[in-house]
Protein backbone atom coordinates (compact mmCIF):
# COMPACT_ATOMS: atom_id res chain seq x y z
CA UNK A 1 0.00 0.00 0.00
CA UNK A 2 1.54 3.37 -1.04
CA UNK A 3 0.09 6.90 0.03
CA UNK A 4 0.94 10.18 -1.70
CA UNK A 5 0.60 13.03 0.14
CA UNK A 6 -0.80 16.35 -1.18
CA UNK A 7 -0.45 19.46 0.84
CA UNK A 8 -1.73 23.04 0.09
CA UNK A 9 -0.70 26.46 2.22
CA UNK A 10 -3.47 28.70 0.47
CA UNK A 11 -7.37 28.19 0.60
CA UNK A 12 -8.52 25.62 -2.46
CA UNK A 13 -12.02 25.20 -2.74
CA UNK A 14 -12.20 22.15 -4.42
CA UNK A 15 -9.61 20.39 -2.71
CA UNK A 16 -11.72 21.13 0.68
CA UNK A 17 -14.65 19.93 -0.83
CA UNK A 18 -13.10 16.58 -1.52
CA UNK A 19 -11.76 16.89 2.11
CA UNK A 20 -14.53 17.98 3.86
CA UNK A 21 -16.86 14.64 3.98
CA UNK A 22 -13.77 13.21 5.89
CA UNK A 23 -13.56 15.84 8.23
CA UNK A 24 -17.16 16.55 9.03
CA UNK A 25 -17.29 12.67 10.26
CA UNK A 26 -14.41 12.14 11.69
CA UNK A 27 -14.72 15.42 14.06
CA UNK A 28 -18.43 15.94 15.32
CA UNK A 29 -17.13 17.38 18.40
CA UNK A 30 -14.51 19.99 18.35
CA UNK A 31 -14.48 20.69 14.82
CA UNK A 32 -12.64 24.25 13.83
CA UNK A 33 -15.87 25.79 11.68
CA UNK A 34 -14.69 25.89 7.60
CA UNK A 35 -14.87 29.88 7.82
CA UNK A 36 -11.74 29.58 10.61
CA UNK A 37 -10.12 26.36 8.17
CA UNK A 38 -10.48 29.18 5.57
CA UNK A 39 -9.06 31.82 7.70
CA UNK A 40 -6.08 29.76 8.25
CA UNK A 41 -4.92 28.87 5.19
CA UNK A 42 -5.52 32.81 4.29
CA UNK A 43 -2.97 33.75 7.17
CA UNK A 44 -0.59 31.22 6.34
CA UNK A 45 -0.94 29.48 9.80
CA UNK A 46 -1.93 26.15 8.54
CA UNK A 47 -1.51 23.71 6.08
CA UNK A 48 -4.18 21.35 4.63
CA UNK A 49 -3.04 17.78 3.57
CA UNK A 50 -4.76 15.26 1.81
CA UNK A 51 -3.02 11.00 1.64
CA UNK A 52 -4.41 9.67 -1.79
CA UNK A 53 -3.93 6.00 -3.09
CA UNK A 54 -3.98 6.34 -6.54
CA UNK A 55 -6.62 8.78 -7.47
CA UNK A 56 -8.56 7.91 -4.30
CA UNK A 57 -8.55 10.18 -1.48
CA UNK A 58 -8.38 8.29 2.01
CA UNK A 59 -6.85 10.66 4.92
CA UNK A 60 -7.00 14.27 5.73
CA UNK A 61 -4.85 16.33 8.00
CA UNK A 62 -4.74 20.00 9.43
CA UNK A 63 -1.59 21.20 10.77
CA UNK A 64 0.81 24.22 11.90
CA UNK A 65 3.78 25.58 13.44
CA UNK A 66 4.15 25.79 17.14
CA UNK A 67 6.11 29.23 18.18
CA UNK A 68 8.80 28.52 20.29
CA UNK A 69 12.13 30.14 21.06
CA UNK A 70 14.41 26.99 21.72
CA UNK A 71 12.49 24.68 18.94
CA UNK A 72 10.77 24.11 16.02
CA UNK A 73 8.00 22.01 16.38
CA UNK A 74 4.59 20.79 14.39
CA UNK A 75 1.32 20.80 15.22
CA UNK A 76 -1.69 18.17 14.48
CA UNK A 77 -4.75 19.95 14.64
CA UNK A 78 -6.92 17.30 12.92
CA UNK A 79 -5.84 13.77 11.13
CA UNK A 80 -8.71 11.45 10.16
CA UNK A 81 -8.20 8.57 7.61
CA UNK A 82 -11.95 8.11 5.57
CA UNK A 83 -14.40 5.76 7.95
CA UNK A 84 -14.14 2.80 5.38
CA UNK A 85 -10.61 2.49 5.35
CA UNK A 86 -9.37 2.55 9.25
CA UNK A 87 -8.00 -0.58 10.60
CA UNK A 88 -5.75 -1.17 7.20
CA UNK A 89 -2.78 1.14 9.16
CA UNK A 90 -3.59 3.37 6.48
CA UNK A 91 -3.56 5.73 9.74
CA UNK A 92 -0.42 5.33 10.84
CA UNK A 93 1.08 4.94 7.28
CA UNK A 94 -0.47 8.64 6.58
CA UNK A 95 1.09 9.90 10.09
CA UNK A 96 4.81 8.50 9.01
CA UNK A 97 4.31 11.06 5.96
CA UNK A 98 3.15 13.72 8.01
CA UNK A 99 6.04 13.64 10.21
CA UNK A 100 8.47 13.16 6.95
CA UNK A 101 6.71 16.39 5.13
CA UNK A 102 7.53 18.37 8.69
CA UNK A 103 11.19 17.32 8.71
CA UNK A 104 11.61 17.72 5.26
CA UNK A 105 10.18 21.16 5.19
CA UNK A 106 10.35 22.85 8.18
CA UNK A 107 12.94 21.07 9.77
CA UNK A 108 10.98 20.30 12.90
CA UNK A 109 12.27 18.92 16.50
CA UNK A 110 9.00 17.46 17.52
CA UNK A 111 5.26 17.08 17.01
CA UNK A 112 2.42 17.37 18.97
CA UNK A 113 -0.69 16.70 19.36
CA UNK A 114 -3.53 17.06 22.07
CA UNK A 115 -6.27 14.56 22.47
CA UNK A 116 -9.25 14.23 24.69
CA UNK A 117 -7.76 13.34 28.59
CA UNK A 118 -11.45 12.25 29.78
CA UNK A 119 -10.84 8.30 30.60
CA UNK A 120 -13.04 6.63 27.82
CA UNK A 121 -12.03 3.86 25.75
CA UNK A 122 -12.47 6.06 22.74
CA UNK A 123 -10.16 8.02 24.23
CA UNK A 124 -7.64 5.47 25.62
CA UNK A 125 -7.71 3.95 22.09
CA UNK A 126 -6.77 7.14 20.43
CA UNK A 127 -4.21 7.75 22.89
CA UNK A 128 -3.09 4.24 22.15
CA UNK A 129 -2.92 4.52 18.61
CA UNK A 130 -0.44 8.09 19.16
CA UNK A 131 1.37 6.30 21.69
CA UNK A 132 2.25 3.19 18.78
CA UNK A 133 3.27 6.12 16.65
CA UNK A 134 5.40 7.31 18.81
CA UNK A 135 4.49 10.10 21.27
CA UNK A 136 4.74 10.59 24.76
CA UNK A 137 2.01 11.78 26.74
CA UNK A 138 2.44 14.06 29.19
CA UNK A 139 1.09 14.77 32.76
CA UNK A 140 -0.47 18.15 32.49
CA UNK A 141 -4.49 18.11 32.31
CA UNK A 142 -5.72 21.71 30.12
CA UNK A 143 -8.95 23.16 30.71
CA UNK A 144 -10.25 25.44 27.58
CA UNK A 145 -12.96 27.57 29.33
CA UNK A 146 -14.87 28.03 26.21
CA UNK A 147 -15.34 23.54 26.26
CA UNK A 148 -16.19 21.37 28.57
CA UNK A 149 -13.88 18.30 27.37
CA UNK A 150 -10.34 18.36 29.01
CA UNK A 151 -7.08 17.89 27.18
CA UNK A 152 -4.03 16.32 27.57
CA UNK A 153 -0.13 16.87 24.88
CA UNK A 154 1.58 14.74 23.48
CA UNK A 155 4.80 14.54 21.74
CA UNK A 156 7.26 12.90 19.50
CA UNK A 157 10.35 14.22 19.77
CA UNK A 158 12.58 14.19 16.82
CA UNK A 159 15.62 15.10 17.43
CA UNK A 160 17.97 13.77 20.72
CA UNK A 161 18.36 17.05 21.82
CA UNK A 162 14.54 18.10 22.26
CA UNK A 163 13.48 17.79 25.70
CA UNK A 164 10.03 18.41 27.81
CA UNK A 165 11.51 20.65 30.72
CA UNK A 166 8.25 20.68 32.87
CA UNK A 167 4.89 18.28 32.83
CA UNK A 168 4.12 19.66 29.56
CA UNK A 169 2.53 23.15 30.23
CA UNK A 170 4.70 24.36 27.97
CA UNK A 171 4.36 22.34 24.97
CA UNK A 172 0.31 23.40 25.84
CA UNK A 173 1.35 26.90 25.81
CA UNK A 174 2.31 26.61 22.39
CA UNK A 175 -1.19 24.13 21.13
CA UNK A 176 -3.00 27.32 23.03
CA UNK A 177 -1.01 29.54 20.78
CA UNK A 178 -2.07 27.88 17.64
CA UNK A 179 -5.66 28.40 18.27
CA UNK A 180 -5.89 31.90 19.84
CA UNK A 181 -4.22 32.84 16.42
CA UNK A 182 -6.53 30.49 14.49
CA UNK A 183 -9.54 32.37 15.73
CA UNK A 184 -7.95 35.76 16.17
CA UNK A 185 -10.05 38.63 13.92
CA UNK A 186 -8.25 40.20 11.73
CA UNK A 187 -7.22 43.66 12.27
CA UNK A 188 -7.08 46.01 9.40
CA UNK A 189 -2.88 47.04 8.87
CA UNK A 190 -3.73 50.42 7.27
CA UNK A 191 -5.19 54.08 7.92
CA UNK A 192 -6.66 53.39 4.22
CA UNK A 193 -8.08 49.66 5.23
CA UNK A 194 -10.23 51.14 8.22
CA UNK A 195 -11.65 54.36 6.22
CA UNK A 196 -12.16 52.85 2.94
CA UNK A 197 -16.03 52.25 3.20
CA UNK A 198 -16.26 55.83 4.69
CA UNK A 199 -17.72 58.62 2.51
Amino acid sequence: MTLTLCTWDSWNEKVWQQIKPIYEEAFIHGAKPEKIIRQMLDRKIAFLHAGYEGDELVAMALTGLGRSDQQQTMIIDYMAIRHDRRGRGEGRLFFNILRDWGIAHHRIDAIIIEAEAEDTQENRERIIFWEKCGFLPTSYVHHYIWIPETYRALVLPLQPDFQITDDGQSIFAQITDFHERSFRKQKSNTLADSNKNKV
